[in-house]
């Protein structure tokens, strides 16, 4: 009978015992994907499990002192109190409506900017700088750093922005760079959460600059190699689309050989080099929309973390101005973390209690639905939902970024454990 289980074929082998590829096969495909399967793993490493600020506040390089989280914490609870408390912004963001839900939220801003109201802090010497001695106050932010390091006050994330690489600006840029660093490392080392931040980048050979920079720093201070890393701003066209027509954002992440933790997008300087009308620029501009999305594809599976920019519409002055400036952070806060960027940057005091409760919404909202699907399907569980493998990992790591920026507690997680999430978050690669 043909193609019955056993039947010799013409060369005399049993087909019924192939039940897999001969050696000589298996072992050309292994030769073939050897090296792809090399490149993938030190190209996209995926997650690192580092916990990412929801937020980084920027302040001229000449202004910064120990005090200065301290400060803004203080004037975000006056700027509550100025307009009738923390009950106004929530009735702004119109986010919560559970009285008990509600309370809770209140309770974790305000606790939040009593305790660590600066999560990043980028002490800024590009575009908010404004003195006329950049070394003597590059070197007081780097001493004042290391002081509030020392009495236990430093955010959880603190660094520098310098000026860009352009033929103008580079050399005060890298000067300003090699300053702060070797100051502070003078004044007692360097922070675990130092960030550096590279502005205005427009081409992929800029990157590979800051990494001879910054291995160059690492050989003459004694640091290990690779302990600086740093972000890239996308703020320019040529970020998105270099001259011959490639997307750019992908080599560039891909030349900083590791070092490169972030992208931020600027909200201002790229609507304005597209010659969008300064009305018009905005987070939520399709413009800005394409360009954070070939971010998000560029940095997806290479542990590089996302941020989104800002508003500069402030929360000041009149009530009426202060809750309408409330509403609208609140609402571009809440569109950024549903399309997966985590981080933003916040100008001003008064928005931080506003980037606090919409945060702390987000992530409470969702969380009861994804600590259930996640019990099931860590129990093997039917539920209402069929989870696959990659959403569970994507409901992890969604509980874990609650988790890290306080909107969620243990008592939240209905008896599930951190390890076993971040293990499912971050699987370790074969």
């Amino acid at each position: 009978m043909n193609g019955t289980a056993g039947t010799d074929g013409e060369d005399g082998t049993d087909r019924g015992a192939v039940v897999g590829l001969s050696s000589t096969a298996a072992r050309a495909i292994e030769d073939l994907l050897a090296e792809p399967d090399a490149r993938a793993a030190r190209l996209y490493p995926g997650d690192a499990g580092a916990r990412q600020p929801v937020h980084t506040v920027y302040v001229p390089g000449d202004r910064y002192n120990p005090d200065l989280p301290t400060r803004w914490g203080r004037q975000a609870q006056e700027a509550l109190d100025a307009v009738g408390g923390i009950d106004v912004l929530l009735d702004a963001h119109a986010l919560v409506t559970d009285p008990g839900e509600r309370a809770l939220i209140a309770g974790l801003v305000l606790a939040k900017l009593e305790a660590e109201p600066i999560e990043d802090l980028r002490i800024d010497f590009e575009d908010g700088y404004g003195g006329d001695d950049e070394d003597a106050d590059v070197r007081a932010a780097a001493r004042a750093v290391a002081q509030a390091g020392a009495a236990g006050r430093l955010p959880p994330f603190v660094g520098i922005r310098f000026k860009c690489l352009e033929p103008a600006t580079r050399a005060r840029g890298l000067r300003t760079l090699a300053l702060f660093v070797g100051e502070l490392l003078a004044s007692g080392g360097l922070p675990d959460g130092l960030v550096l931040t590279l502005p205005k980048v427009t081409s992929v050979a800029q990157v590979r600059a800051m990494v001879l920079a910054c291995a160059d720093l690492e050989a003459r201070l004694g640091l290990v190699t690779g302990r600086l890393r740093f972000e890239i701003q996308v703020e320019t066209p040529q970020a998105i689309l270099g001259a011959d027509g490639t997307a750019l954002i992908a080599p560039m992440l891909h030349a900083g050989q590791g070092r490169v933790s972030g992208l931020h997008y600027g909200t201002y300087d790229y609507s304005a080099s597209l010659g969008i009308a300064a009305a018009d620029q905005s987070m939520e501009h399709p413009a800005a929309d394409h360009a954070k999305a070939v971010m998000q594809l560029a940095a997806a599976g290479t542990g590089v973390h996302l941020s989104d920019g800002s508003t500069n519409v402030l929360p000041v002055g009149e009530p009426d101005g202060v809750r309408a400036a409330w509403a609208l952070h609140g609402r571009l806060v809440t569109r950024s973390l549903h399309r997966g960027f985590y981080q933003g940057w916040d100008l001003h005091p008064a928005q931080l209690p506003s980037r606090f409760a919409a945060t702390y919404a987000y992530f409470r909202a969702s969380a009861p639905d994804a600590v259930t699907r996640l019990g099931a399907y860590l129990d093997r569980r039917a539920g209402a939902v069929l989870d696959e493998p990659a959403t569970a990992k994507a409901l992890a790591g969604f509980v874990l970024r609650g988790l890290d920026c306080g909107a969620l507690a243990a008592a939240d997680l209905a008896g599930l454990e951190r390890a076993p999430l971040a293990s499912l978050a971050r699987p370790a690669r074969a």
